[in-house]
């Protein structure tokens, strides 16, 4: 069951306003090769951990069409053990023209992305937790996520920066 909205965990603020890039096209955007840097802090016990590798957003293969398959991998180091990790998702075209519709890699929605304005959030309920994300893009080769997970399981702070790889 998820977390009532009054009950909803707050991203937490860091430094002054980010100025945001509208995006007319987020599929187009994001298309190609991005760097990953990615910090995990559990707000529980204080612990952080970091993901460093790479994202790849592909044409989706066939029968698909129209979308973007994103694969991520690197390495995640939590508690002084460094791990290989990876994670398969689908970005398809959204309801409206220039947005995505995010699923996980077996067909299961995710959630939308809207990057017109620069900046979305969403809501991602799971199990009782409520996973609340902010997308940002900085520029045409910078954009972050922000997720804050809150709910009886977890208690994190998930912070990616992207940048483009040429």
């Amino acid at each position: 069951m998820p977390i009532p909205e009054e009950n909803a965990p707050a991203i937490p603020e860091e430094g002054a306003p980010v100025r945001t890039a509208p995006v007319p096209d987020v599929l187009t955007h994001l298309a190609g090769a991005w760097r990953v840097e990615r910090t995990v802090r559990d707000l529980a016990d204080g612990s952080e951990g970091r993901f460093t590798g790479t994202t790849l957003f592909s044409p989706l293969p066939a029968p698909d069409t129209g979308g973007l398959l994103h694969h991520e991998s690197g390495t995640f180091t939590w508690h002084g053990v460094a791990r290989p990790a990876e994670r398969t998702l689908r970005f398809l075209p959204g309801e409206e023209p220039g947005t995505a519709r995010v699923e996980f890699a077996d067909g299961r929605f995710f959630h939308g992305l809207d990057l017109r304005t620069g900046r979305w959030t969403t809501d991602h309920p799971c199990a009782r937790d409520l996973y609340r994300g902010e997308f940002e893009v900085l520029d045409a080769d910078r954009w972050r996520a922000r997720w804050r997970v809150g709910g009886p399981a977890k208690d994190l702070l998930l912070v990616t920066e992207y940048r483009r790889t040429r």
